[in-house]
This record gives structure tokens, C-alpha cells and sequence, in this order.
């Protein structure tokens, strides 16, 4: 990236602006025929995240996308939508969460309540078919069992729940940007790709929901938006995974790749991780952790699979079951095939 970049926003977007090496970096809406010469995502000198994106009319963009804290000023829907708390993680229930960027395995086992409002009701609400059809969580998981699975899934992984929320955030961001823009309608196709960490994360549909999805916290995170993202395996992926499973069938083998390489969301999940580490249960609303690292680049292939060697395929679709444990130190357990044998089961 380029020292010291000038920043201009730029309303017209009458033209596409070809950029000599030597330009001053122009922000979107402006666009450029060819991609400009910057690391995406990344931070400007005046503090400003940004991304790079690429449009169906063949051009290229800096859009700014700094994850912020920020009223919302957007009318949608008879409200206000936009960045709103970003930045905010709930240091009231989970100070190690706010503090670290990781849950404390013993906060989490003392937890009864989360914004003052009981487990059980989380649960109770979070189940398919409660307050939505889909649900927060499957049938067979609670609150706690699925904070405790993704926080270790987390852990393997060498990244904090902020690190997770980010890339979540800067999509969130462009869409907000597109929106305030005018530029979002029933259905959404105007941004290809965003470019990030050198990998092409592809838009599939991006369209509002019919009404506002309220939150199983208490708290202000409503949903309003599906977002579908996915990013292409390159050959060599495909084939490490081949060579590292060669014995998953072809279905199988699909659905690996669908649940590593496709996320399907809206924007309340990017508020929910950063601010208590919550992916969603597995649901078709889940950001996985494991996607998150595999799409946005934050981890190779080979760095996932080091970290669940030979469990890929049980990590990405096992449930983070809940049930009761003898031992009153941790009170569930889980299904899911990952170390940490407590009575012969899996604790979290």
C-alpha cells in the first residue's frame, strides 16, 4: 500500500476514472477501470478501513468500511438502520470476552443470565420455530453449548472473536454504503466480489427481508437483510481436500465444501460474534467460524486442517448438543467431535 494516501470522496460516478501510479486514492462512489494498487482490506492513515471491490459494470472501487460506533441514520422500514454498535462487546456478562477477545471457559459455566435475561428463555426463544421459523439454535442445542463449541472452535484457530466480526462488518458496511446509495432493491447484484486478503469473496443474494427480526437479547440488533456470500475453491484446495479425505463419499465431499466456502446471513450475526461470541447454532443462518477463516482468508486450507486434523467434516456438521453432565463444574455436553473428553463426553 502506498504511504500517506489523500483521501477525496468523490459524488459522481459519471464516469470510470482511470488512476496513474501517482494519484491521490479516490473513494467510492468513484470507480477506476483498473484495480487500484492497495492491500483490501486496509487501514488508511487517517484511521479509515476500506475494502476493494469489484462492480458487474467492470469496475473497480475503494469503498470505506470502517468498523465503528456510529447512530443510525439510514431510514428503512420505518426505522433507522446502520452501523450502530460495533465496537461494543458485553463486558456486563463476559468481561474476559471484552477484555481478551475470548471467553473464560469458567465465566461461561457460571452464566445464568446474559442482558439480564435467563438462559432457559434464550433457549426457549432461540428454537426453531419460536421467534422465527429458522431459529437462533437447533432443536438439540442451547445458548451456552453453542457459546462454549464456537469459542473453542475459535481457539484452534489462533483468532479472537473480534478478528471474526470484522470481515462480517466491512460486508455489512458495503451493503449500507449500497443502500444509502439507493442501490438496493428487492434483489441485489450491483458488487461482484470484494477482494480480501487476496481471495475474491463473491455476493450471491443480497435482498432485504420482508420486516425487522428482533433480537433473543436484550438488546437494539434487529435483522432486516439476507446476505448469501461464497468464495470459489482454487485447484490446489480442492485437492488438498481430496487428499485429505478420500474417504467421504461425493455427498459428503459437497457438503464440506459448501459449509467451508458458503455463508449465508444477515447482519445481526456480525453484532451477536462481537459482542458475545455467538455464530448462531447450526442453523442455515450460521457463520461458521471455520467459513469465516476459509472465505475471508484469514486462515489457509492447510492452517484450518491443522488445527482439526482428520475432523473437518465432523467439525463443519456436528451440533453443539446439549445435555446434562454429572459434574456441576460443567453442566453440558456435546456430540461434537472435538479433544476435551470429560466422562466420556465432549464438554462445552
Amino acid at each position: 500500500m502506498p504511504g500517506n494516501l489523500s483521501l477525496h470522496t468523490v459524488v459522481s460516478i459519471s464516469v470510470c476514472i482511470c488512476l496513474g501510479p501517482a494519484a491521490n486514492l479516490i473513494l467510492y462512489p468513484a470507480t477506476t477501470c483498473t484495480p487500484p494498487d492497495l492491500v483490501s482490506p486496509t487501514r488508511l492513515s487517517d484511521g479509515s478501513e476500506v475494502v476493494v471491490v469489484y462492480l458487474k459494470g467492470g469496475e473497480y472501487a475503494v469503498v470505506p468500511v470502517t468498523v465503528e460506533n456510529a447512530p443510525p441514520s439510514i431510514s428503512y422500514g420505518g426505522r433507522k438502520i446502520g452501523t450502530g454498535n460495533q465496537l461494543q462487546a458485553d463486558a456486563n456478562d463476559f468481561p474476559t470476552l471484552a477484555r481478551t477477545g475470548l471467553h473464560s471457559p469458567e465465566e461461561l459455566n457460571r452464566t445464568e443470565r446474559i442482558t439480564g435475561k435467563p438462559i432457559e428463555v434464550i433457549t426457549a426463544i432461540g428454537r426453531p420455530g419460536s421467534s422465527s421459523g429458522e431459529g437462533f439454535l437447533a432443536a438439540d442445542e442451547d445458548i451456552l453449548s453453542v457459546l462454549r463449541g464456537d469459542n473453542r472452535l475459535v481457539q484452534r484457530l489462533g483468532l479472537t472473536h473480534p478478528e471474526m466480526a470484522q470481515p462480517l462488518f466491512h460486508i455489512w458496511n458495503l451493503i449500507l454504503k449500497e443502500y444509502e446509495l439507493g442501490r438496493v432493491g428487492r434483489r441485489y447484484d450491483n458488487l461482484q466480489y470484494a477482494l480480501y486478503n487476496g481471495k475474491k469473496v463473491r455476493f450471491g443474494e443480497v435482498h432485504p427481508t420482508r420486516g425487522f427480526q428482533e433480537s433473543i437479547f436484550n438488546d437494539e440488533i434487529m435483522g432486516a437483510f439476507d446476505i448469501s456470500l461464497f468464495r470459489d475453491l482454487d485447484g490446489s484446495e480442492r485437492a488438498f481436500l481430496d487428499r485429505k479425505y478420500p474417504n467421504l463419499n461425493e455427498g459428503q465431499m459437497v457438503e464440506l465444501v459448501s459449509r467451508l466456502s458458503r455463508i449465508r446471513t444477515g447482519e445481526m450475526e456480525s453484532y451477536y460474534v462481537m459482542r458475545y461470541g455467538f455464530y448462531e447454532g447450526h442453523t442455515s443462518y450460521r457463520v461458521d467460524p471455520i467459513a469465516i477463516a476459509f472465505v475471508f482468508g484469514l486462515r489457509s486450507i492447510a492452517e484450518i486442517e491443522a488445527a482439526f486434523p482428520g475432523r473437518l467434516y465432523e467439525t463443519l456438521t456436528g451440533h453443539f448438543t446439549a445435555c446434562p453432565l454429572r459434574s456441576e463444574a460443567t453442566r453440558w455436553c456435546s456430540n461434537h467431535l472435538l479433544p476435551a473428553p470429560v466422562r466420556g463426553r465432549f464438554a462445552f
